[in-house]
């Protein structure tokens, strides 16, 4: 029998790791500027299993039965859907911004690529950062294989979308692997 890891618990916080993040350079007015709201964190989490470095992930509970349904017609449509990144804390993504800074890069360049403290889908458990067998993650190359392909004429059948088209009016990077579930459908 496998040992399934315990839920992840957001320990810290949010709004102490919000005030840090402003504290480290993000901008007061980063959410109406970026037109984003903060995300709450889920109360429930389902284990969905492990990511590309056998990391444990978790989302929450209705997007991780959309995620099986979807992951499972890729899989009929022999396209092999793999995660990077599910669930991540505010704790974490106030991580995430820490270390960027520590090498070097600047505030405004790592809000191109990463959401602040607080307003990071991935808050909410209904987002996933996804590649494939072969496709270099997290990188635009993504949009060429098979699995963008399929995901671009099939993710919104399971409430899927891309959060962060080229031109996205939240100045975010062009991120064809980040994919968030949106869905009200309640068969899911």
């Amino acid at each position: 029998m496998t040992d399934i890891p315990s839920p992840p618990s957001c320990t810290a916080d949010p709004r102490a790791c919000i005030a840090t993040a402003h504290a480290l350079g993000v901008p007061r007015n980063y959410a109406r500027v970026r037109a984003l709201k903060r995300v709450r964190e889920p109360q429930h989490f389902v284990f969905i299993g492990h990511d590309t470095q056998n990391r444990p992930l978790w989302l929450s509970i209705r997007a991780a039965r959309a995620w099986a349904h979807m992951r499972e017609a890729a899989a009929r449509d022999n396209v092999e859907l793999q995660i990077v990144s599910a669930f991540r804390s505010v704790e974490y993504q106030l991580g995430i911004l820490k270390r960027k800074l520590e090498r070097g890069l600047g505030v405004d360049e790592i809000l191109r690529v990463s959401a602040a403290p607080g307003y990071s889908e991935h808050h909410s458990g209904h987002a996933l950062d996804i590649t494939a067998p072969g496709a270099a993650a997290l990188e635009e190359e993504f949009e060429c294989s098979a699995a963008f392909a399929w995901l671009s004429t099939n993710a919104q059948i399971y409430g899927f979308r891309l959060s962060y088209p080229r031109g996205n009016p939240h100045g975010v990077a062009y991120e064809p692997w980040h994919w968030c579930w949106h869905s009200k459908n309640r068969s899911l």
